[in-house]
């Protein structure tokens, strides 16, 4: 009896293991490939977890969207965080954090310490990879508007969500539209439209998701007390880091200006080594958040690096292991589901306006960077190629076209 219960043991220890870099290789691989940017990256899981591996169905992807929209942070990256805990629990999130993660944290903080007077800003492979973007960005927003804004209403609230968001932009503009789509999804789309809602597989407790919330106000409003009180130039790094990832919305270029006010008026960084690494940022894959880790490494070298980009991100986690048993209970019932209907709509229309700007307005210039994005967009929707192969075409036909133009 006890060999048996041991033997059973022993088999799910490596089930989960195996599962553990089951995900930890997945997510590396889109770690490596996701250019784009935050928008971008959301086609890119929506590709690869959903229609690819299948390990959720679409609405529950979209109802992830729409609460990693809801939290302040890096979208993408708490989405690809919850798919991890949903797979394989909480090390399931951090080896899903890792791997898309890790690739880009590594390549900036290299960056930083060989080449932070390089400049890049005009380098003809990156205006390539801005342009592959804009392919990237068009062929998510057009699947994911197939699914979410099908009909008239929905329709309706992803346009109108796209014309605000265009001409109305401070950095809370994205939460103030996303709830009041929810109110239109209420009051316009009806109940009997909402089919019944599966249960997302979430192995996280109520009493963990508490201690996670505890943790993060905890640590937002407990870090600027501690760092009065105790002269430690890491500590205030921490607290710097910690509170922009906490109070960020929008993500992406959104943390650029948060993060030049707490690191160049103290003197951490000058405008040129920070515009530097702005520069490099764009030109890797995964989370833009990882710019934190260049600018950890100009000042404390790579372990400066590694607690920015911890400081960085730590508030994400918290916020989706606090947020996800939550989430599961109510997206299940019909009211909260018409919201959502709304929300998911709204999201539609953001990554919309985020085609236009800013992907397409600092890509495309030319009618050659034109031509550029309907090949890259026709390799990507006709051809079906992967994703990094189309990145890597657009960088070589980005770094031709500077060098014959």
């Amino acid at each position: 009896m006890d060999s048996n219960l041991q033997r059973k043991s022993e088999q799910s220890q490596k089930k989960r293991l195996s599962t553990i870099l089951e995900i930890l290789v997945v997510s590396s691989k889109l770690g490596l490939t996701s250019f784009g940017g935050p928008i971008a990256h959301l086609g890119y899981f929506r590709d690869e977890y959903v229609k690819r591996r299948k390990w959720l169905d679409e609405k529950s992807y979209a109802d992830l969207v729409a609460l990693c929209q809801l939290l302040p942070g890096p979208a993408s990256s708490q989405v690809g965080i919850s798919i991890g805990i949903m797979r394989g629990g909480l090390l399931g999130g951090v080896a899903s954090w890792c791997g898309f993660t890790l690739p880009s944290a590594l390549a900036l903080m290299i960056f930083a310490y060989v080449l932070k007077n390089f400049e890049i800003g005009n380098a003809g492979w990156l205006h390539g990879l801005m342009i592959v973007a804009v392919a990237v960005v068009a062929q998510a927003v057009w699947g994911m508007a197939r699914t979410l804004a099908p009909d008239r209403t929905r329709g309706s609230i992803a346009i109108l969500t796209a014309i605000v968001a265009l001409l109305w932009t401070p950095a809370y503009g994205q939460l103030i539209l996303i709830a009041v789509a929810g109110v239109f999804g209420r009051l316009f789309i009806a109940k009997s439209e909402i089919p019944d809602i599966p249960q997302i597989g979430i192995s996280i407790s109520r009493r963990v998701a508490i201690i996670a919330w505890i943790l993060f106000f905890g640590l937002l409003i407990g870090l600027p007390m501690l760092r009065q009180i105790v002269n430690s130039h890491f500590l205030a790094l921490f607290d710097s880091f910690f509170r922009v990832g906490s109070l960020v919305f929008g993500g992406g270029h959104v943390v650029l200006p948060m993060l030049q006010a707490e690191v160049v008026p103290p003197g951490w960084l000058t405008d040129s080594q920070f515009l530097a690494g702005y520069g490099a940022a764009q030109a890797v894959p995964g989370p833009l958040f990882t710019f934190s880790s260049y600018i950890g490494t100009v000042m404390n070298g790579w372990k400066g690096g590694l607690l920015a980009l911890i400081a960085m991100f730590l508030p994400s986690f918290l916020l989706v292991t606090g947020s996800l048993p939550l989430w599961n209970a109510i997206r299940r019932h019909h009211n909260f589901q018409s919201i959502l209907k709304g929300i998911n709509a709204a999201v539609v229309g953001i990554l919309l306006a985020a085609l236009f700007n800013p992907v397409w307005i600092s890509a495309i210039h030319t009618p050659l960077d034109f031509c550029l994005v309907l090949a890259a967009f026709g390799l990507l929707m006709l051809w079906k190629l992967p994703p990094w192969a189309v990145v890597l075409f657009s960088a070589c036909s980005g770094a031709f076209i500077s060098v014959f133009s």
